[in-house]
């Protein structure tokens, strides 16, 4: 499996979509994740970037 080196985040109500990337920018996975099961899926990646659009929503996950 690549190293993660970066998460992109796309912020939605109720859906967020992820995308890891390793060090070179080629994709390690992309996928959709629940609101309720965003910061749990987060903290099963190891330590990495984590990308967030910004908007007026991101400011509450960047706390």
């Amino acid at each position: 499996m690549k190293k993660l080196a970066i998460v992109g985040v796309d912020l939605s109500k109720n859906v967020f979509q992820l995308h890891g990337a390793d060090g070179d920018g080629h994709v390690v996975f992309a996928k959709k994740v629940s609101r309720a099961c965003f910061l749990k899926t987060l903290g099963r990646l190891p330590a990495c970037i984590v990308a967030m659009e910004a908007c007026a929503s991101s400011h509450y996950w960047a706390l």
